[in-house]
């Protein structure tokens, strides 16, 4: 099972960006799906997350800003993040709690997609 992700880039403050993040192999079931950030000198932190039935979970830094979905049938999550800042600038992961077909459970990350907010 993998997970890649797309879609980081520069932007200017105030702009916009959509992250996706799609699992891909011997998949039998996808719970959690979610988006954690790591910028230098910084600990790693939770952005969203969103349940298998849509329930959804926001950092305090990102609230109203970000939001989070996911297509179930695609086992893709996205982040679509608005009003960017220069402190949204950091490393974006995406995770996922992922039971396979042999109901293995795994959690599972994506490679990282750099996102650059200039001011």
């Amino acid at each position: 099972v993998q997970l890649q992700a797309s879609g980081g880039g520069l932007v200017q403050a105030g702009g916009s960006l959509r992250l996706s993040c799609a699992a891909s192999g011997s998949i039998f079931t996808i719970s959690n799906m979610g988006w954690y950030r790591w910028a230098p000198g910084k600990q790693r932190e939770l952005v969203a997350d969103i349940s298998s039935r849509g329930r959804t979970n926001y950092a305090d830094s990102v609230r109203g800003r970000f939001t989070i979905s996911r297509d179930n049938a695609k086992n893709t999550v996205y982040l679509q993040m608005n009003g960017l800042k220069p402190e949204d600038t950091a490393v974006y992961y995406c995770n996922a709690d992922i039971l396979d077909v042999s109901r293995r459970f795994m959690n599972g990350w994506g490679q990282g997609t750099q996102v650059t907010v200039s001011s």
